[in-house]
């Protein structure tokens, strides 16, 4: 039986380019192959409440350049959702709805814990297939998440005006971006936008690295600093504390053990939240340098997507439709090269892609004289 009645989705952090993946897998959808499309609104939650938009072409026509998603979006998970001021597991009720709108199949997009939530309703016995989004670009099994593209312009843009201030006044300057515990983010963005310092969370930093470079800089009479710090990024002392806490979750027998040992890792990060402020107060010293923080923030992930994540929206959305009429169901849809490929949803779901220590970015950026503080 061919797939005719589809549910559609976004949820998590909003990116550039969700409107126009569910562009293309709706006027893909109904204009190739006859698909009836419903929306459903700020994620999961909407999936659970029964909070229902149709899309049909006159709802599609000319988002694609918008940002955001005119589904809207929420970080709530099927299984763990605050409902009435107490937390409870939606997973069946979610099923009911999915039924009672006899859906043949429902589209997620999203990033990682989406694919995570959407690993979920697929094992509940729903016919799910997912799309990857998200600026970090730690998705596991894909090159390329739309939006990422977006986020780097950015940001890079961002660092090339902080060019002319910090040299302008003899200063450092530090600038946070996003990316969560991957570095993708800050290493295209800082290679794009000539960053002297790039820090990683994949590459724990020796602080006395990172001021040595500097100091190198003031002798070779450079006036400025840029450093590029992804907001995942510790100081070995830290890190080598977090593997610590991590070592002692997975050798725990006892699951009050594993609860606590987990709870004291998530203390642990909380507690270093404001890493970077301590990082811009400390290079300060160190350096004897005047020294200034801006963090971009949500800026990376608003405003209208790029031309490159149009365009990878546009093909993932359309190949997504192309699925559904193949009835290829638990997958998510992969950027592999030029090609557009589906890979199993528990190979994807609870894994993250992080930079690798030979990427070819990363070895360019050291041979232009970039310091990671390793």
């Amino acid at each position: 039986m061919t797939t005719r009645h589809v549910g559609i989705l976004t949820s998590g952090g909003d990116c550039p380019g969700l409107n126009a993946a569910i562009r293309a897998v709706g006027k893909a959808g109904q204009d190739a192959f006859g698909m009836r499309l419903t929306g459903f609104l700020n994620g999961f939650r909407g999936l659970a409440q029964d909070r229902t938009m149709a899309l049909d072409s006159n709802m599609l026509s000319g988002i694609l350049t918008d940002g955001g998603t005119i589904l809207g979006t929420s970080r709530d998970k099927p299984h763990r959702m605050e409902i009435g001021g107490r937390t409870r597991d939606m997973t069946d009720v979610i099923v009911d709805t999915y039924h009672r709108h006899h859906l043949d199949a429902l589209v997620c997009i999203g990033g990682g814990g989406t694919q995570k939530n959407a690993l979920r309703l697929q094992n509940a016995g729903l016919n799910i297939v997912t799309l990857p989004k998200t600026i970090d670009n730690d998705i596991a099994m894909t090159d390329r998440t739309f939006g990422f593209d977006t986020a780097v312009s950015i940001a890079t843009e961002a660092i090339d005006r902080l060019h002319s201030t910090a040299t302008s006044h003899s200063r450092i300057i530090v600038v946070e971006v996003m990316g969560h515990r991957a570095g993708w983010l800050a290493l295209e963005a800082g290679t794009a936008g000539v960053a002297d310092v790039i820090l990683l969370p994949e590459i724990p930093y020796d602080l006395n690295r990172v001021t040595q470079a500097i100091r190198e800089r003031t002798r070779k009479g450079k006036r400025f600093s840029i450093v590029v710090v992804a907001e995942g990024a510790l100081s070995r002392g830290h890190a080598e504390t977090i593997a610590k806490l991590v070592d002692q979750k997975r050798g725990a027998k006892r699951k009050a053990d594993r609860d606590r040992a987990a709870a004291n890792l998530r203390e642990f990060h909380e507690s270093h939240v404001g890493n970077t402020i301590d990082l811009t107060r400390q290079l300060e010293e160190a350096c004897a340098q005047e020294t200034r923080l801006t963090i971009l923030g949500h800026l990376q992930r608003g405003g209208t997507p790029s031309a490159a994540d149009r365009l990878l929206a546009t093909r993932l959305g359309t190949r997504c439709a192309q699925t559904l009429v193949e009835e290829r169901y638990g997958v998510m849809l992969a950027v592999h090269g030029q090609a557009i490929e589906p890979v199993a949803l528990d190979e994807v779901a609870g894994n993250r892609k992080l930079v690798p220590g030979d990427h070819p970015v990363l070895e360019s950026a050291r041979l232009v004289g970039t310091c990671f503080g390793d």
